[in-house]
């Protein structure tokens, strides 16, 4: 298993409405696309000395194949979308391998 991981720090005065935008409609467009089986969403509690809220959001995916056709297929589309709040948000991805999952 594979975890797409994208990390955004948003500005303040636009927190809500990416928000709002984020579980409502981006979220759902990804998982939309097939391509991963469960999206978490959470807040990065550390405050950044640029200010701004910092989410993490982790979608599961299958294999890295299955990443790669997210890549090539969906992610332009899907990350033009987030042009509504261009300048106001910086992002970084990440591509992370599950190597052990236990539970308590």
């Amino acid at each position: 298993m594979y975890i797409y991981n994208v990390t955004i720090n948003i500005e303040e005065t636009i927190h809500e409405k990416w928000l709002d935008w984020m579980k409502n409609e981006h979220i759902p467009d990804m998982l939309a696309t097939g391509k991963f089986s469960k999206a978490l969403m959470t807040k990065v509690l550390v405050e950044e000395e640029m200010g701004g809220v910092t989410y993490s959001v982790q979608y599961t995916t299958t294999s890295k194949g299955t990443l790669q056709k997210y890549y090539t297929e969906d992610a332009d589309r899907l990350r033009k979308e987030a042009n509504r709040f261009a300048g106001k948000f910086v992002a970084f991805r990440t591509e992370l391998e599950i190597v052990s999952e236990q539970n308590g």
